[in-house]
This record gives C-alpha cells, sequence and structure tokens, in this order.
C-alpha cells in the first residue's frame, strides 16, 4: 500500500474518531481480543475519550520505555496522541513528548485531545517517520505503536530513530513482526487482517537493521500471536553512550582516511602493535568484519575521535562466537572516556551478534590499555614471552579474553 494510501486510511479514521464512531484498522476479531487497541493500557484515566477511541497499537510502548521525569521522547506515528499523553504526564513538566504523524486530521486529533487533557508539555509535529523533523540528538526516548510495520522503508524509520536520539538514548517499541517460514499467501493474509500494510518484518532482519543503524542492546520478546508466524512484539534498542560533545555510530567508508590516520598514530607510539605502517583502506576492511566496527566522532566538527573493530580468528565453524578486536583513539584525545566508550558499545554490539569471546594481545608495557580492558570484564589468560622483536626489542604480549556471560554456553 502506497504511503499516500495509508494517509487517506488514517485520516479516515481520525475524522471517525472525532465524530464518535468506532475506529478499528484490522479486524474486529483482534480487537475483541484484547490485542489491538486499547486494551493494552492501564493508565487511561482522565484521557480524552477521542484519544482512547483512537488506539490503534499493539501494545504499550510507554510501559517499557521506562521514561524519566525531565526526559524528551518521540512518539513515531502518533495517531491519536494518547502514547504522547501518557508520555507527556511521566516525563513531567520539565520534559516534553513529541508526536510526529503524516494525517493532518490525525495531527488535529491529537491537538484537540491534548488541549482537553490540558497537557502543556507536548508538541505534534506534520512529517513522515522516515524524515523526522527534527535536530540530531534533541530526544532521549523514541517510542512508537504499530507503526514501523507501516513503512515501507524500514531502514529508513530506524536511521532516523538512531540520529535523533542523544547518546545513551533509548528506543522502545511495539510493533508486528514475523517469526517462522510459514506459507507466505497466509502470512500475507494475517498482516492484512492486523493492519500491517507494507509487512512486517522477520525478527532477524529487524535485528540486523537495528544494528546495522548503530543501535545494540537489542531485545525483540514476542507478546501476541495472531497466527501463521505473525507476532506483536515489543522491540528495545539503545544508542550507545558516548562522553560529552561526541557520539558512537558504524564505521563508514568514508570515513577512512580517518581511521588510517589514528591507527598510524597508534602504530607510532610503538605500544599499538608489532605493526609498524596502517594498511590501505582495502587491506584493512578485508582483514575486518563488515559489521563490528565503529567510530566516536565530534560532534561539533565531525572529526573522528576513535575506532574499534573485529576481526575473525579461524573460518572453522567451532570459532564463529570467537573474534579479536583492535581498538585506537586519536593522541589527542586519550584519558577522556573515548576508548572506554568505543570499547563498551563494542562488548554491547558483541552480545546482540552472538559472539561470546572477544580476544586480543596487549604489549605488557601498556598499562592503560590494559586498565581499561580489564575495568571492562577483560582478563589476562596468559603471556607469549619475547614473541617479537619490535624496533629492536624483545617484546612480551599479554594475552586478553572476555567470555560472554550471556552467550559463551552457547553452541555455535
Amino acid at each position: 500500500m502506497a504511503q499516500e494510501e495509508i494517509i487517506r486510511r488514517y485520516s479516515a479514521l481520525a475524522r471517525d474518531a472525532a465524530a464518535g464512531r468506532t475506529v478499528a484498522d484490522c479486524g474486529p476479531e483482534a480487537f475483541d481480543q484484547g490485542r489491538f487497541g486499547a486494551a493494552g493500557y492501564d493508565d487511561l484515566g482522565l484521557l480524552p475519550e477521542a484519544a482512547v477511541r483512537a488506539s490503534l497499537g499493539c501494545g504499550n510502548p510507554v510501559a517499557v520505555a521506562e521514561l524519566r521525569p525531565g526526559e524528551t521522547v518521540l512518539d513515531l506515528g502518533s495517531g491519536g496522541g494518547i502514547d504522547v499523553l501518557l508520555s507527556a504526564r511521566r516525563v513531567g513538566e520539565h520534559g516534553k513528548a513529541y508526536g510526529l504523524d503524516a494525517s493532518a486530521d490525525m495531527l488535529a486529533l491529537a491537538r484537540r485531545n491534548a488541549e482537553q487533557a490540558g497537557a502543556r508539555n507536548v508538541e505534534f509535529l506534520h512529517g513522515t517517520i522516515e524524515r523526522v523533523p527534527l535536530p540530531d540528538r534533541s530526544v532521549d526516548v523514541v517510542i512508537s505503536n504499530c507503526v514501523i510495520n507501516l513503512s515501507s522503508d524500514k531502514a529508513a524509520v530506524l536511521a532516523e530513530a538512531f540520529r535523533v536520539l542523544r547518546p545513551g538514548g533509548r528506543f522502545g517499541v511495539s510493533d508486528v513482526v514475523t517469526d517462522g517460514e510459514p506459507d507466505p499467501d497466509r502470512r500475507a493474509a494475517v498482516e492484512e487482517r492486523v493492519g500491517c500494510a507494507a509487512g512486517a518484518l522477520p525478527v532477524a532482519e529487524y535485528r540486523r537493521l537495528l544494528a546495522a543503524s548503530g543501535f545494540m542492546d537489542v531485545h525483540i520478546t514476542l507478546t501476541a500471536g495472531h497466527g501463521d508466524g505473525v507476532h506483536s512484539a515489543i522491540v528495545q534498542a539503545a544508542k550507545p553512550a558516548a562522553p560529552p560533545g561526541t557520539e558512537i555510530r558504524p564505521m563508514r567508508d568514508d570515513d577512512a582516511d580517518q581511521v588510517l590516520a589514528i591507527y598510524q598514530a597508534g602504530l607510532d607510539t610503538g605500544q599499538a602493535s608489532f605493526e609498524t605502517t596502517a594498511p590501505s583502506w582495502e587491506g584493512f576492511t578485508a582483514a575486518r568484519l563488515p559489521h563490528l566496527r565503529y567510530v566516536a566522532f565530534d560532534t561539533g566538527t565531525g572529526q573522528v575521535l576513535g575506532w574499534v573493530a573485529a576481526s575473525s580468528v579461524s573460518a572453522r565453524p567451532v570459532y564463529a562466537g570467537v573474534i579479536e578486536h583492535s581498538v585506537y583513539v586519536h593522541p589527542g584525545c586519550q584519558a577522556q572516556g573515548i576508548g572506554r566508550a568505543l570499547l563498551s558499545a563494542f562488548i554491547a554490539a558483541g552480545e546482540d551478534a552472538g559472539i561470546w569471546t572477544i580476544q586480543s594481545g596487549i604489549f605488557a608495557e601498556n598499562a592503560a590499555s590494559l586498565a581499561l580492558h580489564q575495568a571492562l570484564g577483560f582478563r589476562v589468560v596468559g603471556t607469549r614471552e619475547r614473541i617479537g622483536r619490535h624496533h629492536g626489542v624483545w617484546r612480551n604480549v599479554l594475552l586478553i579474553e572476555r567470555r560472554s556471560p550471556a552467550t559463551k554456553n552457547r553452541p555455535p
């Protein structure tokens, strides 16, 4: 279904809600069974009747968003405003709740509902969830209720959610997903019945798109089942935390020059590696996994301040969850928490990817790197004494590793 048709459909539902008519965007049996609409809420007291009537979601994202007083929250596809009004209560007078919707009729309904509820810390924006009209790093939490499945460009939606979140921000949505391998025609029929106009994402693809956008700590919890592998679900994730004025995101090809310059600066110290010259970008990428590579950058200048990346240790299947890593910080930016933030984000991404062992080697003299790694759960498992000559000196290398408490016993 085209975006214009989706907007027309929900505009008509908004007009029905405003007129006091029954509103439903999926099969009536789904509403009757309490799977959609306002049935998932337990704190609707004092909300305008039209806001409750226009609730078309598949869960209660406000209940899982862990909103705190003073935070700023954005609801993607806010409809009649029920989740915005509930969020506004939780963030309090010093916080703010934004609602974003592409339907002018829904926005008009939501604004009337907010006025009737006396909510002053809310603002409703006209726009699409694929192109959010808010600045970078402007909200603490992104929520949504059964809307992302309607988009034909879900990668863009998740990328926008990542962009507008502040470092350490949270993503908590209710959505419809698919799981398993049922008959595609039957699945399509179920999706149509529950209102998934553009098709629900498979759970694995949802995870992949979140990771590609930069999200970590991904949790997808299936709730109600609708038949043929279609489920309502809670989807939670986080944007990596970072020191003030910095952000962590996936590494891109246009970072090449800065990444390699930082690499070379680290090698020049004589304490980072037996290597003495950074490779070409082609050599760098060929030796490292295409995922699990991140940069920290200055949000004011865009300058890359540090990076972390992973290499596989073996092509044998038994080592599928074992990787080796490298982390480098610009010499002028050390002791500012950047290395710790990068490594913390890398560990979280590894957990999401099912990595059970992260390993590396550190020169025995590199006390700062050893202390950083030990603070984040790495341990020394051995010493390779006088393993190689470096600038004419025999060096010892400490072998370190971190075993995942969540996945270390999971078979490959």
